[in-house]
């Protein structure tokens, strides 16, 4: 292998990334020897096509020389609001290590060239033990919750367990003795906590390189728990295509595009010296068409040179190229089968429970506002009529919103409404539901209506996501307080999302609840 200078390492190793934290520090170990680095994985969720992503990376830093730890991080993942059970921890960070490996050979990384650990293989010493003890004399709650916000489940009352979280991702740095982390953007809060805190323990900052984040195929972030976003990397040929014809690829667009920010990301740093991106097309519309460098790719669609059918139909060759080996690996061998199994049961369905409180008793639905009015009686009152496609026409609802949105921005509004309160006479208007807002007790007291998706209709029906099968009651009987109990839990988290208990509130096509501005904030 050809010798690289410290300059080539340099830019080997912040090709593509999204960001990178301590450039002089990065450039002065250069100078002297390679750089030691760890990537670290939460054994949570099945790891899908996005975690080709960091692999790709990984190959370019095991060119530029660098010595790389892969990080199981089993404890990561029970802390993170139990995303892996205990009783599955072991078997799930089993299944991370044994497909992760699958990865890495699928796109020929040598893996005897890494080094893998388990969280829990030091972070119960005492050395260490001692060190969060150390740490949590130090660190604020402020700054532990700001720092896993992106990445831990945001819930309305959080456990202490998500305040952990980024302290040990802190200490892993020192532990793992290397000079630099590697993640993803949504890591950049943790990683700027880890600069602010190593030091005031005696350790040295290190380095920090963060990957961009590939949007899902239907936008946004590419999640586990979102099916529809991502592809698994079990799924079969036919599950590709599917999923793949279903991804949003809109003719033009570069800029929300999962299917171009694979091909940036990962297929075009992986292709060896004179490999090609090859679009297969019907000669009616111009024959095959290749591409060596990606900004050619992406300029010709942007241009609409190349059809989103045609681009999808090229990146699904190459992701069961990428995922043959790793669907062969797992076909093979029994005991992979059933570790999959095992480490991801079918979820059971329960039973309900009479007086169960749970969300699904909940009558929330869409409203479109079709007429609002001053209340005659009281300042900052609307008497509004909301169309929920009821037989019996629009519902009266009286809202106190007047001090908060301007009855212009209450017109035609849609808005999400709870529909099976016991009716309340404010004062001498009977009104028959509420309007649900994001609301934040400050001194300056902020209140703004949810907002349904634009494509949403009157009348559709608004479920908790893992609650969709629950039938709602007729009417909440306000005895029984079952409002007053499920609303502690609504909240709009810190990407705008309304939730309950860390679940997002969606619609039947799975879109989701958002408020406009507010964040972190109740739900009332």
């Amino acid at each position: 292998m050809e010798k690289l200078t410290w300059e080539e390492k340099y830019q080997l190793i912040t090709r593509n990334l999204a960001e990178w934290l301590g450039d002089d520090k990065l450039k002065t170990i250069l100078k002297e020897r390679d750089l030691k680095l760890y990537w670290g994985t939460a054994t949570t969720g099945k790891p899908h096509i996005g975690y080709f992503a960091p692999m790709s990376k990984i190959v370019d830093f095991l060119r530029a020389g660098v010595e790389v730890t892969i990080l199981f991080a089993d404890l990561h993942a029970y802390l993170d609001n139990m995303k892996a059970p205990w009783e599955l921890l072991e078997l799930r960070t089993q299944y991370y290590e044994s497909v992760i490996k699958a990865m890495l050979k699928s796109i020929d990384v040598p893996i005897d060239k890494l080094k893998f650990c388990k969280g829990s293989d030091y972070q119960l010493l005492k050395e260490y033990t001692l060190d969060m003890y150390r740490l949590a004399s130090v660190v604020t709650e402020h700054d532990a919750k700001k720092a896993g916000a992106e990445v831990i489940k945001q819930v309305a009352n959080p456990l202490l367990s998500g305040l952990l979280y980024p302290n040990l991702q802190l200490l892993d740095e020192e532990y793992l003795h290397v000079d630099a982390q590697f993640g993803g953007i949504d890591q950049r809060k943790i990683f700027t906590f880890a600069e602010k805190y190593l030091p005031i323990l005696g350790f040295e900052k290190r380095v920090h390189l963060m990957n961009p984040m590939i949007p899902g195929l239907a936008g946004a972030k590419m999640s586990s728990s979102e099916e529809d976003s991502k592809i698994d990397l079990l799924d079969n040929a036919a599950s590709v295509k599917k999923k793949l014809k279903k991804a949003f690829c809109e003719p033009g667009n570069i800029t929300d595009n999962g299917i171009l920010s694979f091909s940036k990301f990962v297929l075009f740093p992986l292709f060896k010296e004179n490999e090609k991106f090859l679009v297969p097309r019907a000669a009616e519309f111009g024959g095959d068409i290749s591409f060596e460098k990606y900004e050619d790719l992406e300029s010709a669609f942007e241009k609409e040179l190349i059809h989103p059918g045609d681009l999808k139909s090229a990146v699904e060759v190459y992701i069961n190229k990428l995922l043959d080996p790793i669907r062969q690996e797992f076909s093979n061998n029994p005991k992979l089968k059933s570790l999959s199994a095992k480490a991801y049961p079918p979820p059971q369905k329960q039973k309900p429970v009479a007086d169960e409180i749970i969300p699904s008793r909940l009558d929330i639905r869409v409203g479109k506002i079709v007429d609002v009015q001053m209340h005659p009686d009281a300042a900052n009152l609307y008497i509004e009529k909301i169309d929920l496609a009821e037989e019996s026409g629009p519902r009266v609802i009286v809202s106190g919103l007047v001090n908060y949105v301007p009855i212009e921005e209450m017109k035609d509004r849609l808005v999400v409404i709870l529909a099976n309160l016991k009716a309340a006479t404010l004062r001498g208007v009977a009104s028959h539901g509420m309007v649900l807002c994001a609301s934040v007790d400050t001194e300056t007291h902020a209140v703004e209506p949810l907002r349904p998706p634009p494509s949403s209709k009157p009348g559709d029906r608004i479920v908790v996501e893992g609650y969709e099968s629950g039938s709602p009651d007729d009417v909440l009987n306000p005895k029984k307080k079952v409002w007053n109990k499920l609303q502690v839990d609504l909240i709009v988290d810190g990407n705008g999302n309304a939730c309950w208990s860390g679940n997002p509130l969606i619609t039947s096509t799975n879109e989701k609840i958002t408020a406009d501005t507010l964040r972190n904030v109740p739900i009332k």
